[in-house]
Formats: structure tokens, sequence, C-alpha cells
């Protein structure tokens, strides 16, 4: 089977050709209600650890590529990482979700990344 795997913004209005929505951050995303943001899992865990992430958002331009490899080590010892493999392994179709700002340089691109064998971030 053919997997598509997209990335989407949480604020972008839901389609139906998104397939599995998996939303990827440890907070809500702001402003939406939870009738109108429509998803299929949220993990929180999936997402960088709290130090991580504010590390990374001190000066996301020049941490880019170190908060990606960060990432990454954080993604290969989590168990969560391995359920989502497992949880979206007979989906056709993935829309992986996220609430920043910056579409190219979000925890999304990682996992993306890591989900197609894909080099982000270098």
């Amino acid at each position: 089977m053919k997997q598509t795997i997209q990335l989407k913004r949480a604020y972008e209005p839901s389609a139906a050709d998104d397939g599995y929505r998996i939303y990827i951050d440890r907070l809500w995303p702001r402003g939406l209600s939870h009738e109108t943001f429509h998803y299929d899992s949220w993990d929180k865990q999936l997402a960088p650890s709290t130090e991580l992430r504010e590390w990374f958002h001190q000066n996301p331009d020049e941490r880019w590529a170190e908060f990606s490899q960060r990432y990454e080590t954080e993604l290969s010892q989590n168990p969560a990482f391995q359920s989502l493999k497992e949880e979206i392994a007979d989906k056709p179709k993935v829309t992986l979700l996220y609430s920043s700002r910056d579409h190219a340089h979000n925890n999304v691109v990682v996992v993306l990344g890591l989900l197609t064998g894909g080099i982000v971030g270098r």
C-alpha cells in the first residue's frame, strides 16, 4: 500500500482528503474549540520535551538544525513514536497537524522526516 503523509496547520479547516489526522503538540492550539478542531489522535508524548521546545523557541532560526537532531534523539527513545508508526501503518492518507506559525521549522517536519526517511534540518 502506498501511504501519503502530509503536514497541515491546525488552524486550517479539515478536509475530506486529509485522511487520518494526528495532532502532534503538547499544548492545545490557542483559540480553537474542541467542537471545531477535528483530529483522530493526539498523543502529547510525541511532542518535543518542554525543555527542548522552550530552548528552541528562544532562537528558532539559529537552532533549527540542533533542535531537529535533539528531537530525533528524543523520538528514537520514545515508545510513543513506535506506537505512532504502528497506529498509521494501515492508513493510506495521514495528515500531521501542528499549531506553529512557522511551516518549515516545527516538530512535525521532524516527525515527517523520520516517518518517510527524509533528512531534516541539516
